[in-house]
């Protein structure tokens, strides 16, 4: 527990370190971001009466995966999961995630479009973003985006206030970069928890934990890194869905989880051809310490020392670190993968747990691209600043992910 309590320390006094005004604390924000991390991870990881919930929603996932596999069956046949006209002689090999867990985002996309439309996600929106305003003091229109990176994303949250991003503080503004940076969306809650099934229990579970804590810890970061001068800015009302009706809600849904599935089919291809291209390339130089160097090598050597500041074990720094290196240079998807793909012995389940809160969330270098170019069209005035703070936000919402792992390094070390 002192090990995570220490990186907690030095992942707020990093924040604080390179703020715009060094020296100017904003304690409401600091007690109250700490604060309900701390009691939401708390509530949802220790409270035994939650278990029920979290089967609960692992049997959504399935049913979720069930179904999704249905359709990928009828239209790709066994490659999408359906009978296979010979004898599997290797279940495993059968697998092929771009026609088999892949649509799942496209199915998921079309279910939230959906639950908008029918007024059910903006209600739970509108109860996540009046806990954030309580607790931490922030503006009403920062507490709708905040809440809407939750389970939308950063690019579709921040069409919820997309009528008052013109007059946001730079504070306001840069937090809610930062928010979308640290959280994830609904569409890719499910993909993961099918990736991180077979090595987190109740993966689900954790990985929707994670996503709600990951909030307020980048509000608290960005109040450090960017503190507020201003008043804020008020306003609560969420835009009705665009949708004419359930089913244009669907068509509607299925286009736009159609684009990100072809995003993250592309994603997946370039990051991992040039993970291999840089292998080949590092494959020249001499062995170091008995193996090749590897690109999964550097990062982890790297990375080790931020694994530990977490919670993770010293002999099991490297491996973690990697992880995290991948995660930060390539996307939180890749690291997932890979971290399903690892041994049973080479991490303990304390820091799997652990580096799946640590890992879940948007920040890396190629979102900061998506952040900017989504950012910068819904409000173009100010598309200087916001391509100004991107390279802010994605150290934010690092801190931020990192601090989650921190949290739960403790929480879970008792």
């Amino acid at each position: 527990m002192a090990q995570s309590l220490f990186g907690l320390a030095v992942f707020l006094a990093l924040a604080a370190a390179v703020s715009e005004r060094r020296g100017v604390i904003p304690w409401r924000m600091v007690v109250g971001g700490l604060g309900l991390q701390v009691a939401i991870a708390a509530f949802m990881l220790k409270a035994p009466f939650l278990r029920g919930v979290f089967l609960g929603l692992n049997a959504l996932v399935a049913a979720m995966d069930t179904a999704t596999r249905a359709g990928t069956a009828f239209v790709f046949g066994y490659v999408g999961g359906g009978p296979a006209p010979f004898t599997v002689t290797d279940p495993g090999s059968s697998f092929i995630l771009g026609f088999q867990a892949l649509p799942l985002v496209i199915v998921i996309a079309a279910l939230t479009a959906l639950l908008y439309y029918w007024n059910i996600l903006p209600r739970v929106v509108r109860g996540f973003s009046c806990v954030l305003e309580k607790t931490m003091g922030i503006g009403g229109v920062l507490g709708v985006g905040a809440g809407g990176c939750i389970f939308l994303g950063m690019i579709e949250s921040p069409l919820l206030i997309r009528p008052y991003m013109e007059r946001m503080t730079r504070s306001e503004l840069f937090a809610m970069m930062a928010t979308g940076m640290s959280c994830i969306a609904g569409t890719m809650l499910m993909l993961y928890a099918t990736v991180l099934a077979a090595v987190i229990p109740d993966a689900v579970g954790h990985i929707l934990t994670a996503s709600v804590i990951h909030a307020p810890a980048a509000l608290l970061v960005a109040a450090l890194m960017v503190p507020e001068t201003g008043a804020p800015t008020l306003g609560r009302v969420l835009p009705a869905s665009p949708a004419t009706g359930a089913m244009d809600a669907v068509v509607s849904g299925t286009a736009d989880g159609l684009k990100l599935f072809w995003s993250i089919v592309a994603t997946l291809l370039v990051f991992v051809a040039l993970v291999k291209l840089a292998n080949i390339v590092l494959g020249v130089l001499p062995a170091v310490g008995g193996g090749p160097v590897t690109l999964e090598r550097m990062l982890g050597l790297a990375m080790a020392p931020v694994a530990w500041l977490l919670g993770v074990p010293w002999a099991e720094a490297a491996t973690a670190g990697s992880l995290l290196g991948t995660k930060i240079v390539l996307n939180e998807f890749i690291a997932f993968i890979d971290m399903a793909k690892l041994p049973a012995d080479a991490l303990s389940p304390h820091a799997r747990l652990i580096l799946t809160y640590a890992m879940c969330s948007f920040a890396n270098c190629g979102s900061v691209g998506i952040l900017l170019a989504g950012m910068g069209s819904l409000c173009p005035e100010r598309k200087a600043e916001i391509t100004a703070l991107g390279g802010r936000a994605l150290l934010a919402g690092v801190i931020a992910s990192l601090m989650t792992g921190t949290v739960v390094g403790i929480l879970t070390s008792f």
